[in-house]
């Protein structure tokens, strides 16, 4: 993963002067920095890493290096910060103090947007009034234990908003999971959401009733997107999510690309 290769750079103090002080107009002006330098300052430290991009980061003083593994080249990508003086490249968060909004995640969401509409999603298990205005897809395992978190999540969303309604897509990871396979496949085939339930709660499966080629299909189109785990959320504006979150954290993400 990215993250684990990215964290092995150590963390420098202190930053220098020109990043301590900042610019009173604009940085680029003054300081340069192209993707050849930061891919050769990156490469030092990360062979694995390569560089998409180099911008100026909301904190003056600061560049923002955009990296992503070359072993995967759908794979997320990722924000290194690298200070004026090029002598401290560092990994971390930068949070704006007055909003506490986190400005990493936010540009990290920004970055690795998916075309929602490229996604199929007629044979998905559909939870929520299909007249929803907001529709978001979910790549899910029924033996992945963050899914399961997730899915209960997701259920007290719908209960609280009819105009919320998810298209989950079984994509059972069997490297992982290697009964998952057949448990997406019995769900699919069934087209039921209490089976799903079922599984997630580790309950007696019946045999799958189809082929369930739509799980290939699934498997096909997450991995074209650089979607790899689950659980995996696309909202309508292509902001890929990994991983579980609460439903409140997902609702002000939701209620945001209104």
């Amino acid at each position: 993963m990215i993250l684990a290769a990215a964290t092995i750079m150590p963390f420098m103090a202190p930053r220098s002067a020109a990043a301590m002080n900042g610019c009173d107009t604009n940085c680029a002006s003054c300081h340069k920095l192209d993707k050849q330098e930061a891919a050769e300052i990156v490469s030092g430290l990360n062979p694995g890493l390569s560089v998409e991009g180099v911008a100026v980061s909301p904190s003056k003083g600061l560049w923002e290096i955009i990296v992503k593994s070359k072993a995967e080249p759908k794979g997320e990508k990722v924000i290194l910060y690298l200070d004026f003086s090029k002598g401290n490249l560092f990994v971390g968060k930068l949070i704006k103090l007055k909003t506490k909004e986190n400005l990493t995640d936010k540009r990290n969401m920004e970055l690795n947007k998916v075309d929602y509409s490229s996604i199929p999603v007629k044979d998905a298990l559909l939870l929520g009034e299909k007249t929803a205005k907001h529709k978001i897809i979910i790549f899910t395992d029924p033996d992945c234990p963050y899914c399961k978190k997730l899915h209960e999540e997701i259920k007290k969303i719908v209960a609280k908003r009819s105009d919320i309604a998810f298209y989950i897509l079984l994509y059972p990871i069997s490297k992982l999971h290697p009964d998952s396979m057949k448990k997406s496949r019995a769900v699919v085939c069934a087209k039921s959401l209490q089976l799903l339930d079922d599984a997630f709660d580790k309950k007696p499966m019946p045999e799958p009733a189809c082929g369930a080629k739509s799980i290939d299909d699934n498997i096909k189109t997450a991995e074209g997107l650089g979607i790899t785990g689950t659980p995996a959320i696309v909202l309508p504006d292509g902001v890929l999510i990994r991983g579980a979150m609460q439903a409140e954290e997902l609702l002000h993400l939701i209620d945001k690309d209104k």
